[in-house]
């Protein structure tokens, strides 16, 4: 599965930087992805819906590191190649 297709909103908050949306072999999009400024690095945080209880459960989400990875690294590059051009 490839990622054909990343489109990015970047945001000027002090942890939330970026919305992306990820398109996998020009048929399949996953929206509201995340780029978020932790306390080591950046990095991205899958869609996801807030339970009674408080807590937070991923709507979509890689199964495998090796796709978690590949994902976050794609994201990540085009918002560094973004961020760059302003």
């Amino acid at each position: 599965m490839d990622i054909t297709e990343i489109r990015m909103t970047l945001m000027d908050e002090e942890k939330l930087k970026a919305f992306a949306n990820v398109t996998f072999d020009n048929e399949f999009v996953i929206r509201d992805l995340k780029v978020i400024n932790g306390k080591n690095r950046y990095f991205v945080s899958m869609p996801n819906k807030k339970r009674k209880d408080g807590t937070y459960q991923d709507i979509a989400h890689p199964i495998t590191p090796d796709m978690r990875k590949k994902i976050e690294d794609a994201v990540l590059n085009e918002y560094t190649r973004l961020k760059n051009e302003n």
